[in-house]
């Protein structure tokens, strides 16, 4: 009786070590063919802006790499806070990514009252793209260097005006950081977008923006703006005779929004790290690289622990700005 009891077991023992091993090969299986159905990506804001373009730029080419349709899914309002909420509050299998901005991840939490916390509720995946911002003045305008604008700015404290999408926003954050950094008073003009900020530039009501090279750039080549300096810390490429502003006489500036993939938190890991290859494999595309440069877009890519770590940096950085300048959401 005993051999045949050994003998049971041994079979019971062998039947178990199958059983394993083909859960496990189902769990690699599993994990291989992820995505097998569409994926959703959430953009905080309408169709047609920036956010919305480089979006459809990396879900195009995210659809072609899996084999399943990325939709792109336009969420506005409230300043981005809507489409942030909907992105966190998402089930946490992989198939909702978000493409969130400066603003969404680490300048709203500080304006608005939200009901998710976005270091908390969501999960890097990785920085996509670092968007150069410039100051540009009406060529009208007496300053033709930065030295001059601080020299103007400090005879005249509060006498000259910028321009900005709207309070909160990152041309506006961007000219208040100049405040802090040069030690001068411009005076903040918010407008509905940065379409009405730009005519009212052009048409010498204000003196001088912060905003997107994206939006900015046809203005300066068709001469209807003068750069001033590129606000990130190396010049751009577009603008390759134009100073940064630490060169130009702000030493330490540096200024650039980002677009960048968040998941819901939650996502096993083993999705946020095919996401991360798959991303950071579409931005080293010669094709993709050279549509994001024509835009004024730097393609970033890194991992989620350096996105994370970004994230957490500019929300420590703009919680003090905000609050030192008293910024409030209208």
């Amino acid at each position: 009786m005993r051999p045949a009891r050994r003998r049971c077991l041994d079979v019971f023992r062998r039947a178990a070590l199958v059983l394993a091993a083909v859960a496990c090969s189902v769990g690699v299986a599993q994990a291989e063919t992820f995505p097998d159905k569409p994926v959703r990506m959430v953009v905080a804001f309408p169709a047609g802006g920036g956010t919305d373009i480089v979006a459809r730029l990396i879900a195009e080419r995210l659809t072609a790499r899996w084999g399943q349709q990325v939709i792109v899914d336009n969420r506005g309002g409230a300043g981005g806070v809507i489409g942030t909420e909907i992105a966190a509050r998402s089930a946490p299998d992989g198939y909702t990514i978000f493409m969130a901005t400066l603003g969404n991840l680490s300048i709203n939490p500080h304006l608005y009252k939200m009901n998710v916390d976005p270091i908390k509720d969501l999960a890097p995946i990785s920085n996509v793209v670092d968007v150069n911002f410039v100051l540009v003045a009406n060529p009208s305008f007496p300053a033709k260097t930065v030295k001059d604008l601080i020299e103007s700015a400090r005879k005249q404290p509060g006498q000259i005006n910028f321009s900005s999408s709207g309070v909160g926003g990152a041309p506006h954050l961007a000219g208040e950081l100049f405040n802090e950094m040069a030690g001068v008073k411009l005076t903040h003009v918010p407008y509905k977008g940065s379409a009405p900020s730009f005519t009212d530039l052009i048409g010498g009501q204000v003196a001088v923006t912060f905003d997107s090279l994206v939006q900015a750039l046809p203005y300066i080549q068709a001469g209807k703006l003068r750069p001033l300096a590129v606000l990130a810390s190396r010049r751009s490429a577009l603008l390759p005779d134009v100073p940064t502003l630490a060169e130009a006489g702000v030493p330490g500036y540096d200024f650039a929004n980002w677009f960048g993939l968040v998941a819901p938190a939650g996502v096993p890991a083993d999705r946020i790290r095919k996401l991360n290859t798959d991303v950071r494999a579409v931005l080293s595309q010669p094709a993709v690289q050279e549509q994001l440069a024509r835009m004024g877009a730097v393609p970033a890519g890194d991992t989620p622990e350096q996105f994370g770590k970004l994230i957490r940096d500019e929300s420590a950085k703009w919680a003090r700005i905000i609050r030192e300048q008293d910024i409030r959401a209208q």
